[in-house]
């Protein structure tokens, strides 16, 4: 099922579960969350968050190609600045697909013509083979964190909520975060993973080091 959803294109991913705190300055953005606020805090109010394929975040005209696959972020904390501006605290939900842009929404920010994506239910998680995966993955981000000294909490025993932290968390491209978001099911994410983190680890292991991520190697916080 089709819906009109307001777009927010950024450098980076967001995945289900996972917090994304923003500061809106731009104008067309400040309208996006003054619009959102105006629902009122039973409603919903979640925008898209779309990877950048092709341009940057900021000035008119600055962005040339958006990813197809996005997650909604829904709104939890909104502090309104002297200047206008805002910051606000929002959580990653469900993924979606963009099909278009509605050009006839009328909003200074790009609203799109999206449906719902992928399978992030439970559905696989009591799987035997979904539960292997996520063990070994377990253990491959646990040495791996370790290699690179970064920070984080103890990895959810939930083998969806894993593969949505491992994703975010690990220090990998934006191409590499944005394949794993697009992964149709927690298996397959698990499954790429997996191969990530030991390919990430030969690399700790032959060089000490690993390639530039596009956000910093902390992990971020699951919801």
């Amino acid at each position: 099922m089709t819906q009109s959803l307001p777009l927010f294109p950024l450098g980076s991913v967001l995945f289900p579960g996972l917090v994304l705190p923003l500061n809106i300055f731009e104008p067309r953005y400040r309208a996006l969350v003054a619009d959102l606020v105006a629902q009122g805090e039973d409603a919903p109010r979640g925008f898209g968050v779309v990877a950048i394929k092709a341009g940057h975040e900021v000035g008119d005209g600055n962005v040339h190609a958006l990813h197809a696959v996005g997650c909604v972020a829904l709104l939890r904390e909104v502090t309104e600045l002297e200047d206008g501006g805002f910051e606000i605290v929002t959580v990653g939900a469900s993924r979606f697909r963009v099909l278009d842009i509605d050009a006839s929404a009328g909003t200074p920010y790009l609203t799109g013509v999206v449906e719902p994506f992928g399978e992030d239910g439970d559905e696989d998680d009591e799987d035997p083979e979904v539960q292997v995966l996520a063990a070994g993955v377990s253990r491959r981000f646990d040495e791996y964190r370790d290699q690179l000294d970064i920070g984080g909490s103890t990895a959810p025993d939930d083998p969806s909520v894993l593969s949505y932290l491992v994703a975010a968390a690990a220090v990998l491209p934006l191409v590499e975060r944005q394949r794993l978001l697009e992964a149709p099911d927690t298996r397959s994410r698990l499954k790429a993973e997996l191969d990530l983190l030991k390919q990430e680890l030969g690399l700790i292991t032959t060089f000490g080091t690993v390639p530039a991520s596009d956000v910093p190697g902390e992990a971020p916080s699951p919801n």
